[in-house]
């Protein structure tokens, strides 16, 4: 399966799920790594989008492209999620259900529906699953943002 990563180029090659660690997430409170992949560029693209005002938009961008192994998916059913998953901000219940998915480490990956199109899916790559082959990065390339899309 190919996911996408739509990022600054400093962690374009993170395997580590630095970015988040530092910062957070919808599905992952700071210091907890995770790396937000979507199903799609174009996904990809609408999540960065939403969560990134235009006076912090990098000119270093890059999309990277993940293969994952063939391990099981976890997927949690839309009932299982917290009640306010889909808020903005991001609210703590969700950072604490993806907290706890995370330092299990007994997924490598968990697919999740995008807070913005639910039948669109995000996947959560888990840096501290057991086996650090469960991922991998195929391609790295610049992507320039179009502007417009803010406007």
């Amino acid at each position: 399966m190919i996911v996408y990563r739509i990022g600054r180029t400093k962690y374009a090659h993170d395997l580590e799920g630095e970015g988040a660690r530092l910062y957070g997430g919808r599905w992952n409170h700071k210091l907890t790594p995770c790396i937000y992949t979507s199903a799609s560029r174009a996904l990809a693209l609408l999540e960065y989008t939403a969560n990134i005002s235009i006076d912090d938009i990098p000119r270093a961008l890059s999309i990277t492209t993940f293969e994952l192994a063939s391990f099981d998916i976890h997927e949690p059913a839309i009932s299982e999620l917290p009640g306010d998953w889909r808020d903005a901000p991001a609210p703590a219940s969700t950072k604490d259900f993806g907290t706890t998915l995370l330092k299990k480490a007994s997924y490598a990956f968990v697919k999740i529906p995008s807070a913005i199109i639910t039948e669109e899916f995000n996947y959560l790559l888990n840096p501290m699953f057991s086996d650090k082959q469960a991922f991998r990065i195929v391609e790295i390339k610049d992507f320039v943002y179009d502007l417009r899309i803010k406007l």
